[in-house]
């Protein structure tokens, strides 16, 4: 079936570049990627089966976490060991089959993004290169993830070494999961989940930043090109047509920023609810993650990594939603310096002067509010919104070190 995920392609038709993130996501979450748009009607069954049987596997991890958390209420470390693979499981289960139910609408977006927005290399290298420094940060958090996944995999190695038969977790299993037949199925549903879950978090990450800071540098594009636009027409020297010929390049402007917009929106509606289930289980998973690493950093280095990958996915995902904040609330002040006024002051055609003043006053309004990412709009994704979750987390994290 893999041979069947859909593929991004650029509007030539040659195959998208993705970073190795999203490939990587591409690959390892069957359930929330979606298929090609020409599937047949055997690879679209074989799909919704997949989703189906993976959705039974969240259901009984979920149980015998929830378990172990019911079997160890009363002893406050033991109920911390497992707190956090249960919140980031409740989590997954909620973004990972949001996404399996829109797969359709994911890919169409997709598909929105590579024709009109992706800013090639080729086109434009220096802001392409600005857009691969921008994203250095979700690239290293990926490799963090990755670590955070490798230390739990370290569990089976040492069932051999030490003739163990532990999980790769702490679960609560209502049988005896010991017993060969059952631990060789208990492994293999954790493992499976265990390397999708990490995917979906890094490779979701790396899809909402490309999309974000691409779109990003559309509008930086946008900006350059009234500036330049303007400098030319007045280098012309003309006085007749040169309030006409600002005002079509201005209103292909405004059509611009109208398509760029509609995209942002498409985007954020795409990932609403996911940021919000996102963020709203950070604060709970954070505290747990430091309180472990805290009380016992040498016997927890699996959960030192995952809190530093948790906590750098918070930053990451705040920085670049505080980027195009920035970027698209400059953009109202660009109108202002766009030498209009210079444009007005060449040109002797009265009425084409007053219908431009009418357009710039237009295009001010239009752009007085700036976009941005929100999660269910409850918040902006921006570098406040993840201080005040730290904050909260460490707000947490106090009250429980004192009760211990």
């Amino acid at each position: 079936m893999s041979f069947h995920r859909y593929r991004p392609r650029l509007p030539g038709g040659e195959l998208a570049p993705m970073p190795w993130p999203v490939s990587l996501y591409r690959v390892l979450n069957h359930v929330a990627w979606p298929l090609e748009a020409e599937s047949g009607r055997w690879t679209v069954f074989l799909d919704r089966l997949t989703i189906f049987l993976g959705f039974l596997v969240f259901c009984e991890h979920n149980e015998v976490d929830f378990h172990y958390l019911i079997a160890n209420r009363q002893d406050m470390d033991n109920l911390l060991t497992g707190l956090p693979t249960y919140l980031i499981l409740v989590e997954m289960q909620i973004r990972c089959f949001q996404l399996a139910w829109h797969k359709d609408r994911f890919r169409a977006l997709l598909q929105r993004f590579y024709a009109e927005i992706y800013v090639s290399e080729e086109m434009e290298p220096h802001l392409f290169a600005s857009i691969q420094r921008q994203m250095l940060a979700t690239r290293v958090n990926s490799t963090v993830y990755l670590l955070a996944l490798f230390n739990f995999f370290l569990v089976p190695v040492t069932n051999v070494i030490y003739h163990r038969r532990e999980m790769l977790y702490k679960q609560v299993y209502p049988f005896d999961n010991t017993q060969l037949h059952f631990l060789f199925h208990s492994w293999c549903s954790t493992s499976g989940w265990a390397s999708s879950s990490p995917s979906m978090l890094f490779g979701e990450l790396n899809i909402m930043g490309e999309l974000m800071m691409h779109l990003n540098a559309r509008y930086v594009q946008l900006g350059q090109d009234l500036r330049r636009s303007a400098q030319m027409l007045l280098k012309k020297r003309s006085s007749l047509n040169v309030a006409i010929a600002y005002r079509l390049v201005l209103t292909h402007i405004l059509r611009r920023n109208a398509a760029l917009r509609d995209f942002g929106q498409r985007v954020e509606k795409e990932f609403t609810l996911r940021i919000f289930v996102m963020f709203a289980f950070s604060a709970g998973l954070l505290c747990a993650l430091f309180f472990k690493a805290f009380t016992n950093p040498w016997g927890n280095v699996t959960y030192i990594v995952w809190f530093l990958a948790k906590f750098m996915e918070l930053l990451a995902l705040g920085m670049l939603g505080s980027i195009l904040l920035k970027t698209t609330d400059e953009l109202g002040m660009m109108y202002y310096t766009a030498d209009w006024e210079q444009v007005i002051h060449q040109s002797d055609n009265v009425g084409e002067n007053v219908k431009l003043m009418k357009l710039v006053t237009l295009a001010i309004q239009l752009n007085s509010r700036p976009f941005f990412i929100t999660g269910l709009n409850y918040f902006r994704v921006s570098l406040t919104a993840v201080l005040k979750i730290i904050q909260g987390a460490f707000s947490y994290f106090t009250f429980l070190n004192s009760m211990r």
